[in-house]
């Protein structure tokens, strides 16, 4: 057990995940059990998670309860998290809108004839490029829960956007999480 003091520490996808959920869900406490209920995740691995976020400092337990460290959490987000975890486009795809297309953004941009990133999603109702979501259980998260597809969708116009994309979704992005 003493050689795992000296291993590097490396957030996942998915830790990025539950602190965003955390963060948007601020004024509700989570158990283990629900949170992974909510992300469609095992407990384990949102326990992992928590784990990975408080070594990160993104998340802390110290008052009791799970609660994201806002200002780390947002200077990630906006700074690092497209590095983290880059964009993967592919193929088209029926999904869900994702990036310029999110529910933040879509009223700044015209979309008539633009081409919309999509997570893809078999109930999804809408068809363009493919964009791997952060988690593979995004999808269905955000179906759950409208605070964390807006900053999922946010975070992809940082991951894939132009710059007038990314420069939008890091302000709103740091209203959000700051």
């Amino acid at each position: 057990m003493s050689g795992d003091k000296n291993k590097q520490m490396a957030l996942k996808p998915q830790d990025l995940l539950v602190a965003l959920k955390v963060c948007v869900n601020a004024d509700k406490e989570f158990l283990l059990a629900s949170l992974g209920q909510e992300l469609q995740m095992a407990v384990s691995a949102v326990h992992g998670s928590i784990r990975r976020c408080e070594q990160a400092l993104l998340l802390s337990r110290a008052s009791g309860s799970i609660r994201a460290v806002r200002p780390h959490l947002a200077e990630f987000v906006v700074h690092g998290a497209r590095f983290a975890f880059p964009g993967m486009q592919g193929p088209m795809s029926r999904g869900m809108p994702t990036a310029i297309a999110g529910p933040s953004l879509r009223q700044h941009f015209d979309l008539s004839n633009a081409v919309l990133p999509v997570w893809p999603d078999a109930q999804g109702d809408t068809y363009g490029p493919s964009l791997t979501p952060l988690h593979h259980t995004a999808p269905t998260a955000s179906r759950l829960d409208e605070k964390l597809f807006d900053v999922l969708t946010l975070l992809d116009a940082l991951r894939i956007g132009a710059a007038r994309e990314r420069e939008l979704a890091s302000t709103m992005l740091l209203e959000r999480l700051g």
